[in-house]
């Protein structure tokens, strides 16, 4: 197989004191493999004084909703780095999830994921993937802005801006300089959010410009997904938004082999945490047969991160050694490849006997072969003139039909405003609605100025005052229209910033 070389995920923090790390000993297998991977580190010589926080379930269910004090944070915060075991936050109780709670607290925007192929002694049909996704960590639908409008709707917000996609997109390419990867793959839906995936693919574009030695391509996420789980080896850098990477990043895992054999870093400019990306899985939890791998690797890139590479290359050969001396754990072991079943000391004793210790078949570690560094870059504001035009108004309204609910809108006699249409679900229901939309309890009502041609094939939008909403407002709840949400509709430098009805 070719070298390739190692994922370097920052910026090495270099320093000739022993950095802290606040260290997380997780909840379910997290205690069992958090022990094996510092019993490997300290072995092979990592330099590092661990500071023990408590984080996660017992927090919760102490009464704490946000599963972490105050000393905790502090601790990560002081120290600049968390290495995370997998924690389990309680289900059904409303309890927020935690790992988004510290990557957007702590300004984590990067999450990088690095997948290779560990063929033949790890089961997988793609023997040549070799892919590193890199994710937006911060906005999407993980901002986790929901509510329950009517009885029959709730609504999660999707929030993409300039920033976030222009300092991750920025990332994807200078990890590709930096490890000489050749080609970066945008995956995105905007053939169908025109906005807001419309708005990553735009500064994808824009960035790729800047980078000419580097290929770049886009596809849409669910043929991207396709291609990704039958053709891996057609990939090297993927970058995405949150919730499509989170999805592909345990494809690509699991296609791979397993996804208890990935780590991950996330990076910010100030801190930077690094866990495995498979859960707490309790059912196994005590049974001493846990897979410390992808905790193990995610070690291994940490390292690197406090510029101790030698020491990551080394701990990373002797688990590819160790891999290939048939020394596998419960999850990945195969009658006629493995040799020997392992529990998770064994197999970490396994590995400390082998620091040393070079693979013979699988490439070899390289994060010492990283050139340069990854910047993070600063956002600089464009002004652009932005104009009110219209506003939509959403209405919870159990009426029989969307031509009533129409006709009773047209008649309020609003203060230079006129109905433009109603959709229900985002399909257009007044005027000329289909009979055979199926209708719920929740409408958008969109309201522009007089002026403006509704009849235009081309959508006409005229500027309006904000009072004119306010009047509108006040109309509707004086004829007890129940409103349970206003949206305001603005050009940016005379460009549509608000989407279509479907039909519209």
């Amino acid at each position: 197989m070719k070298q390739r070389n190692q994922q370097l995920t920052a910026p090495q923090r270099i320093t000739d004191v022993k950095p802290k790390i606040a260290v997380a000993m997780g909840d379910g297998i997290g205690p069992e493999i958090m022990k094996a991977t510092l019993r490997i580190l300290d072995q092979a010589g990592a330099q590092f004084d661990p500071e023990f926080i408590e984080l996660g379930e017992q927090v919760y269910l102490a009464g704490n909703s946000a599963g972490i004090n105050d000393e905790s944070w502090d601790a990560i915060s002081n120290a600049g780095i968390i290495f995370k075991a997998p924690i389990t936050t309680p289900q059904g109780k409303g309890f927020k999830s935690l790992n988004v709670t510290l990557r957007k607290s702590l300004g984590l925007y990067a999450n990088v994921r690095p997948v290779q192929s560990l063929h033949p002694f790890v089961a997988t049909k793609h023997p040549d993937m070799d892919v590193v996704i890199i994710r937006e960590n911060e906005e999407d639908l993980y901002a986790g802005i929901e509510h329950r409008q009517t009885q029959d709707v709730v609504q999660c917000l999707k929030l993409i801006t300039r920033p976030g996609c222009e300092r991750i997109i920025h990332y994807a390419f200078e990890y590709a300089r930096a490890y000489g990867r050749k080609k970066v793959t945008c995956m995105i839906k905007d053939n169908i959010m025109k906005l807001t995936d419309g708005l990553f693919h735009e500064v994808f574009k824009e960035v790729a410009e800047i980078y000419p030695e580097i290929e770049a391509e886009s596809q849409i996420i669910d043929i991207g997904s396709a291609r990704l789980a039958n053709r891996p080896q057609d990939y090297d850098v993927i970058v995405t938004s949150n919730l499509y990477g989170d999805i592909i990043s345990d494809i690509a895992a699991e296609i791979a082999g397993s996804v208890g054999m990935a780590g991950s870093a996330n990076i910010g400019r100030n801190v930077a945490m690094f866990e495995a990306i498979h859960g707490s899985a309790p059912d196994i939890a005590g049974l001493g047969v846990a897979n410390p791998s992808g905790l193990l690797n995610a070690a291994t890139m940490m390292l690197a991160h406090i510029g101790q590479k030698e020491t990551a290359d080394k701990i990373r050969n002797a688990w590819l050694y160790t891999l290939e001396q048939g020394l596998h754990t419960a999850d990945i072991y195969q009658e006629g490849v493995s040799k020997m079943k392992l529990s998770t000391d064994d197999f970490a004793e396994a590995v400390i006997q082998h620091l040393g210790q070079k693979p013979e078949k699988l490439s070899g570690s390289g994060f010492t072969s990283g050139v340069g560094s990854i910047q993070t870059i600063d956002y600089v504001r464009t002004i652009q003139h932005k104009e009110l035009v219209g506003v939509d108004v959403f209405l919870d309204w159990d009426g029989p039909s969307p031509q009533e609910l129409g006709d009773a809108l047209n008649e309020l006699g609003a203060f230079n405003l006129k109905l433009k249409m109603i959709t229900n679900r985002g399909v257009k229901v007044y005027p000329k609605g289909k009979k055979e939309t199926y209708c719920t309890d929740h409408w958008r009502c969109r309201f522009v100025s007089v002026d403006a041609d509704i009849e235009a094939k081309v959508p006409d939008y005229r500027p309006i005052d904000f009072d004119q909403v306010i009047s509108l407002l006040h109309k509707l709840h004086m004829e007890q229209f129940d409103v349970i949400k206003t949206e305001n509709l603005y050009t940016f430098d005379g460009k549509r910033g608000f989407s279509l009805g479907q039909g519209e």
